[in-house]
């Protein structure tokens, strides 16, 4: 296992290096997404803004829906960005990566099957980040540089900046490992043995 500071947008170099279990911290642009957006984008079939798709290329989506201030100027303020579970929206992961170019998925949980999938096809990861870091990950976040559709707030399309960002697990690699799948093979193999000796 191995420890890489990377930054945002990522190459394929970046990606093809890390294996299930390294570690990550992050600089550069990472962006907010969840469910309310994804659903307009890839359900409702809403047009992303033509300003915000060509930043999708090599990014990195965190699952998130930050707590945020609205200032005077009309730029928002961060109050606390905190991370979401990452399996209500598993189904957009392969659109997301396909369509758009997006390369990482930050989050909490896990992805499902179909989206574990998406990342081996097309060459991404998914980074775990702990739960109940949001106060660590609203210091790591430098600035609210954009956002868009923001008459779904907190749901909105967030552009982040941030420094350091993690440490960050990474549990599926675009090799095909997957932590989640080894923990849970390895805990069924320790209740049997468990069961055994009732």
């Amino acid at each position: 296992m191995a420890h890489y500071r990377l930054k945002a947008p990522l190459s394929d170099e970046d990606i093809a290096q890390l294996y299930a279990g390294d570690t990550v911290s992050l600089d550069g642009i990472i962006f907010g997404i969840r469910d309310a957006n994804l659903i307009r984008l890839f359900d409702k079939k809403v047009e992303l803004p033509e300003d915000l798709i060509p930043q999708l290329k090599g990014a990195i989506g965190l699952h998130t829906a930050p707590g945020v201030k609205k200032l005077e100027d009309g730029t928002y303020e961060k109050v606390s960005i905190g991370t979401t579970t990452s399996y209500r929206m598993d189904r957009f992961t392969r659109g997301l990566m396909e369509e758009y170019g997006m390369r990482v998925i930050v989050g909490k949980g896990g992805l499902l099957e179909e989206g574990s999938q998406a990342l081996v096809d097309l060459k991404g990861c998914y980074f775990t980040i702990l739960g109940g870091s949001a106060a660590l990950e609203t210091t790591q976040v430098e600035e609210i540089e954009d956002l868009w559709w923001e008459d779904l707030m907190p749901e909105a399309i967030w552009k982040f900046r941030v420094k350091d960002f993690g440490p960050l697990i990474v549990t599926i690699d675009s090799h095909g490992n997957n932590k989640y799948k080894e923990i849970k093979k390895e805990a069924r193999e320790n209740l049997d043995g468990l069961l055994k000796k009732i």
